[in-house]
């Protein structure tokens, strides 16, 4: 149902916008008199504005050709018609056009700024509430609040605290939030976090490995970036404040050699 109800809102914002600079521009030819070319152009170029604002790409070029449409039907000569027989008028709906495209991906790159400025004030909260754990809070209890919030941070399915060195198949994410798998670095922003085996934020103190939290993405595929990662070595690491952890033996390949 929700999906649907998405489907229509974007269909309708599609339609709005192919046909809003249509109703501007038939307004503007009533003033055409009283109103010079390139002020009506931006005043189309408005229309392309408000497109781009629903952060829908198509919306935004299809306002941008709309626009270019308009202008050239209502308010250049010959009127009523897809022709253009004055070269400052033709160059004009090119830049309509073009400025209606720039102004579109400006207004997306805003939106995903915004995006990426809320998930990372969603990080700092998090970050924040596990600052404020109490000193006596049980390891447990402990151990559950940083899961979840690594959960959230990763998109993965779920975490856990394990007192123990990763598997030997295990993807590591490294201090620098460099995600490893047996020394090679893996993209996850490209390929996702492994689904097949599972991914360690090792937890250490004074350069002492305490355990590391297991991170499942199993049932779909996680691409996190690498301050999202940095985020949950920060989560992580505040494991080993809990005094009682004791320090892991070295694994057994190091012993070996």
């Amino acid at each position: 149902m929700t999906r649907s109800w998405l489907a229509d809102h974007r269909a309708w914002s599609r339609w709005g916008a192919a046909l809003l600079p249509v109703a501007v521009g038939a307004v503007l030819a009533l003033l055409r008199g009283s109103m010079n070319q390139s002020t009506a152009a931006m005043v189309l170029v408005l229309t392309v504005v408000a497109a781009a604002a629903t952060g829908d790409r198509l919306c935004g070029v299809l306002a941008a050709l709309t626009a270019a449409g308009s202008f050239d039907f209502f308010l250049t000569e010959p009127y009523y018609s897809l022709s253009i027989h004055q070269s400052d008028d033709l160059e004009l709906a090119i830049v309509l056009v073009v400025v209606g495209l720039a102004v579109t991906e400006i207004a997306l790159w805003g939106r995903r700024q915004e995006s990426t400025a809320q998930r990372r004030d969603g990080y700092i909260q998090g970050l924040t509430q596990l600052l404020d754990l109490p000193p006596d809070t049980s390891e447990a209890a402990r151990a559950e609040a940083i899961a979840a919030a690594i959960t959230r941070t990763l998109g993965a399915d779920r975490s856990e605290w394990v007192g123990a060195h990763p598997a030997a198949l295990d993807a590591v994410v490294d201090a620098d939030g460099e995600v490893r798998v047996g020394g090679s670095r893996v993209a996850v922003t490209r390929s996702g976090l492994p689904t097949e085996a599972c991914t360690a934020v090792p937890v250490t103190r004074g350069g002492m490995p305490l355990g590391h939290f297991r991170v499942v993405a199993s049932t779909r595929v996680a691409r996190p970036t690498q301050e999202q990662l940095r985020v949950a070595v920060l989560l992580a690491d505040r494991m080993s404040a809990v005094e009682s952890l004791p320090a892991l033996p070295a694994p057994p390949e190091a012993t070996l050699r």
